[in-house]
């Protein structure tokens, strides 16, 4: 079964002419522990296929749209957003934006609340979710205390209590400086380990993700232009074509072959480079 499914979806935003999403046919089949790269150049879309996996849009971006997405078999259209959230969580670029209470515990809380889970329930799920992201020592402070990593965690948190099918971060590192970027990475590769779940992230920082990762998306113009493996894509025309700030192993071997010193499939990975030397 399929766990996302884009059945020629079109939308376009109220107020504009042209479409943020052109034609989506996009299948990501229900298999645990992937990790999915959704990259594009900026304006490509990303974002809104993002809205489009939790029901905000249709409904709660007004605007056009014909077609059908469906996550977990449910019609995003008809299943209500409070359901959609048990199959996908989404932690957006500003993690700031999506905390709301008082301190973190009431955060993690919240939707576990609102959903009717027991007490107890809400406890044990409260103590796991921040063990998993190692937050247990500001489960007492206020969101707006905590630093741009901290609180990352804390919405990554407070999605996992919901034991969401598949996880989807927008631009995660895109606040971060490096050292903090590459511990959210680290901390998403535990928790797919974890929890067996899909993890999609939409990311710029190519050289940061690209050596996790199991499958790629591009998109160009709102459109899906090629969904594989993440080592077929990347020794693709797609990407070498498209505008993006390549990774630095992609550049060398890049360069490599176009004058005729290597012969292979470009690597994604320092390990992967070494190894296709040494064959």
């Amino acid at each position: 079964m399929n766990l996302v499914k884009f059945d020629k979806f079109y939308y376009r935003y109220k107020g504009n002419e042209e479409y943020a999403l052109n034609n989506i046919n996009l299948n990501i089949e229900d298999n645990e522990n992937n990790f999915i790269l959704l990259c594009g150049e900026t304006g490509s879309g990303k974002t809104s296929l993002i809205r489009c996996m939790n029901g905000l849009i249709p409904q709660f971006y007004a605007g056009f749209y014909k077609g059908k997405v469906f996550i977990n078999g449910n019609d995003t259209s008809e299943t209500p957003i409070a359901d959609l959230s048990t199959e996908v969580g989404i932690v957006f670029q500003n993690p700031e934006n999506q905390l709301i209470s008082m301190n973190v515990e009431h955060e993690i809380a919240f939707g576990l609340e609102n959903l009717g889970v027991p007490p107890k329930e809400i406890s044990h799920r409260i103590k796991e979710s921040a063990s998993l992201t190692e937050i247990e020592h500001i489960l007492d402070k206020a969101p707006f205390e905590l630093s741009g990593g901290e609180q990352q965690r804390v919405a990554i948190a407070s999605i996992l209590v919901l034991e969401p099918k598949i996880l989807i971060l927008d631009e995660p590192t895109a606040l971060l400086d490096p050292y903090m970027a590459k511990k959210i990475i680290n901390l998403l590769q535990e928790i797919r380990g974890e929890k067996n779940i899909t993890v999609l992230i939409s990311e710029h920082r190519l050289d940061l993700i690209l050596p996790f990762t199991d499958q790629l998306i591009l998109m160009k113009n709102g459109m899906v232009i090629e969904h594989a493996s993440s080592e077929k894509v990347v020794n693709g025309k797609n990407f070498e074509n498209m505008r993006l700030n390549k990774p630095i192993i992609y550049s060398i071997f890049n360069k490599l072959k176009i004058d005729n010193l290597y012969n292979k499939n470009i690597p994604i990975s320092i390990p992967g480079a070494i190894k296709s030397l040494k064959m």
